[in-house]
């Protein structure tokens, strides 16, 4: 986003992505904190197979980019934090992740380092 974008927001409650053949794309930016990323996990492996399908059909699909903001107390808590890696190295440029700690007492992996801030 950038100063004057139009944002839509939701929090909480029943939500999904399901982007259709023809539908403009869209950039979405994912903010989850704690266990919150089980839903957006969901939508972040949709959106990684609407790429994968869109990659070897070529068909209506125009799939933007996704960030996904996730935060909690350690990397330990960060659940499903392996398989986002993987979605970011499959699909660089497309998908995109900011984990932020705010309770770290232990030494941050090297796989997570680059993109972990916080203490």
């Amino acid at each position: 986003c950038t100063l004057g974008s139009e944002v839509a927001l939701r929090v909480g409650g029943d939500f999904f992505f399901d982007p259709q053949p023809g539908d403009s794309p869209v950039e979405l930016v994912l903010i989850a904190g704690g266990v919150g990323i089980n839903p957006l996990f969901s939508i972040l492996l949709h959106i990684a197979d609407l790429h994968g399908y869109q990659e070897g059909k070529g068909n209506g699909y125009k799939i933007g980019t996704v960030k996904l903001y996730y935060s909690a107390k350690n990397t330990s808590e960060l659940l499903f934090k392996k398989n986002i890696l993987g979605l970011m190295n499959a699909f660089p440029g497309k998908i995109a992740c900011r984990f932020h700690v705010t309770q770290q007492s232990s030494q941050i992996s090297k796989d997570l380092q680059p993109h972990v801030t916080g203490k």
